[in-house]
Parts: C-alpha cells; sequence; structure tokens
C-alpha cells in the first residue's frame, strides 16, 4: 500500500503546471450531451418510460475532454483528431473556441460523422445512451492530413497523450509516426488504450494507462492467460517496449510499474461518493500526463490523478477538476492517512 503524497510535493506540483509547455492531444474526438428530466408514466405505445425533459446541455467529449481537463489545471493544449461535414463539427468547434482552446488541429472530412452521443437520464439512473459515430477506417487522404497536422505540432509541444476510444481515428501507422516523431524530438507519450485496439500499436510509447478489463483484454491478445495485476503488468512493458504502466482497479484503486521492478506500488482509491464515472479516466490521464511532465515521479503522479478522478466522480455528466478543487480534496482526504 502506497502512503500518500505530500502536502509538499502535492503543492510543489500544482504550482508548475503553469510552466508545462503546451500537450497535443491525440485521438477520438466528439460530443456529449445530456438530456434530463422526470419519468412520472409508462407510455401507451410500448412499456417504456416518458421522460419529461427538463433540461439539456453539449459538453466536449472524447478526447477533447481531455484538453478541457488540461484547461481547468492551467495546461495549455491542441487537440488533434476528425469530425464530419456536419452540423456537430461546427457544434464541436464552437465549443472549443468557447473554452478558448484550438481548433487549428481539427480535420474535417465527409466520408465519416462527427462522433456524438446523447444521454438519456434522470436524476437517479440514466435510461438510454443514443451514439451516433462509424467506427471504420479514416480514409487514407484523410489519415495523410491528419498525420501531416500531427507532424506540424510534435516539436513545439511537450508531450503527447494519445486518446483512443477505438472509434476508427488511431491506426497503426497514425500512433507509429507519432511514437517515431515523439522520439527524434525527445517528447513524452502518454496512451489511454482502447480494449479494442490490438496492443501491438502501442508499442514504444513511454505510458500506458489501461483498466483491468482493458489490461487484461490486452494480455490475452498478446497471447497469455493472466489476471494477475503484476504479471499484466511485466506482460505489457516487456512485450510492447513500455516504460511504464499505471492499471486502474476501480474501487481498488492503481497499480503502478515501472519497467525492471519486481512489484507494483498499489495506491488505493479516495472517492467519497460517487455519481458519475463518466470522464473520470479523462482526468486521470491529464492529470498524470500533466504531472510527469511538470518533473513529478510516477507515484506522485498518480496521487494527483487518483485525486483527480475522486473529485469528478461526485460530480454528474463528463466533468473536470480545477486546481482549487483538486487541493481541497486532497486536504480532506490527507486526513486518513499517515503521511
Amino acid at each position: 500500500m502506497s502512503s500518500i503524497i505530500s502536502k509538499d510535493n502535492f503543492k510543489n506540483i500544482i504550482n508548475k503546471f503553469s510552466d508545462v509547455g503546451p500537450i497535443l492531444v491525440i485521438g477520438d474526438i466528439g460530443l456529449d450531451k445530456y438530456t434530463f428530466g422526470e419519468v412520472k408514466r409508462i407510455s401507451p405505445e410500448a412499456p417504456v418510460p416518458v421522460l419529461e425533459v427538463t433540461k439539456e446541455w453539449t459538453t466536449l467529449g472524447l478526447a477533447t475532454n481531455i484538453s478541457n481537463n488540461l484547461s481547468t489545471l492551467g495546461v495549455s493544449s491542441t487537440i488533434c483528431g476528425v469530425v464530419g461535414e456536419d452540423m456537430q463539427a461546427s457544434k464541436l468547434e464552437s465549443l472549443l473556441e468557447e473554452s478558448d482552446l484550438s481548433i487549428w488541429g481539427v480535420v474535417r472530412c465527409s466520408e465519416r460523422p462527427t462522433i456524438f452521443k446523447e444521454r438519456v437520464t434522470t436524476s437517479s439512473q440514466q435510461i438510454c445512451r443514443v451514439d451516433y459515430e462509424d467506427k471504420s477506417g479514416l480514409s487514407a487522404a484523410t489519415q495523410e492530413r491528419l498525420i501531416e497536422r500531427i507532424k506540424e505540432f510534435i516539436p513545439t509541444h511537450s508531450g503527447i497523450i494519445i486518446e483512443d476510444y477505438g472509434k476508427g481515428t488511431l491506426s497503426r501507422e497514425t500512433i507509429s509516426e507519432v511514437v517515431s516523431l515523439a522520439r527524434k524530438h525527445n517528447k513524452k507519450v502518454f496512451v489511454d488504450p482502447s480494449r479494442t485496439t490490438p496492443p501491438e500499436f502501442y508499442k514504444g510509447v513511454d505510458l500506458l494507462k489501461p483498466n483491468r478489463i482493458e489490461a487484461e483484454l490486452m494480455v490475452s491478445m498478446l497471447g497469455h492467460n493472466t489476471t494477475d495485476v503484476l504479471e499484466m503488468a511485466k506482460i505489457l512493458s516487456e512485450t510492447l517496449d513500455i516504460e511504464q504502466v499505471v492499471i486502474t482497479l476501480g474501487g481498488e484503486g492503481m497499480a503502478i510499474f515501472s519497467r525492471g521492478e519486481s512489484k507494483v506500488d498499489i495506491i488505493p482509491t479516495v472517492a467519497n461518493e460517487v455519481f458519475d464515472v463518466s470522464g473520470a479516466g479523462d482526468t486521470a490521464i491529464s492529470l498524470l500526463s500533466s504531472s510527469l511532465l511538470a518533473g513529478s515521479s510516477l507515484r506522485d503522479a498518480c496521487w494527483l490523478g487518483n485525486c483527480g478522478s475522486g473529485v469528478v466522480v461526485a460530480k454528474k455528466g463528463t466533468a473536470t477538476v480545477n486546481l482549487e478543487e483538486l487541493e481541497k480534496f486532497y486536504d480532506n482526504i490527507s486526513k486518513n492517512f499517515n503521511e
């Protein structure tokens, strides 16, 4: 069990966020819409609830939520991904601009729609989710345009976050090009993987952050049969040439592994209330990456990611955390640990 990050280290890291250069965020991008209301009756047309809508809102979703999280932490970023030639693309670009986020890396194409997810929910439960998306791979021309944007941005950014939701944006060629360019320019690559992407695609990245289910599926695809956290971390690190592996364990916290070590360090979960886990992984990878680029150790970076996730799961919908909320949460939970 890992002792909590010290107050001095915590303050030192978050104070350095403003000095971290812009981070390049690459991956599937889209919108999240929430339709909220009350159910008072069942439809006479079919045995389904009738939602009386009281509120609707649309937010930045998928990898754009990474940039949104970085922004609230005081870290600038550039989002790089693909949208369609449609109304949702215009809405997404407007929301990015309203949040003072760059749209220079957004590539439009005609062969696929902008990813759009609508969650229909009451105060107590989600009734359904409606997805508008095309998971097929990008056309050769669109992929080339995306890679050209990436080539332009990597030299001027401090690090790269790859956020993979398995929606077709990230091919083996694209990720390989990112890793190659990152090594050439001495930049770190941090990956939040998809359970449907072949794990070989991530070979050579600096940090991989799967959850337990994703880790189990990845090691299985690599030809191994184990659910032991240490063994899974070793397999991913050694087989894919990855220096650091962080496996999130839900209610059990995080398992941290660095290549060459003989054990994992377990950080316990610190969430006090859980209303909605949407976006918690986005917050975790944002804080992990920002902290490491600010000079943090992996252990301390994971503690910040853990605290950030604890804040956002207590909020409804895709959420972010700011530095004031992060520090307040740390102060509250640190009372339960012996520093």
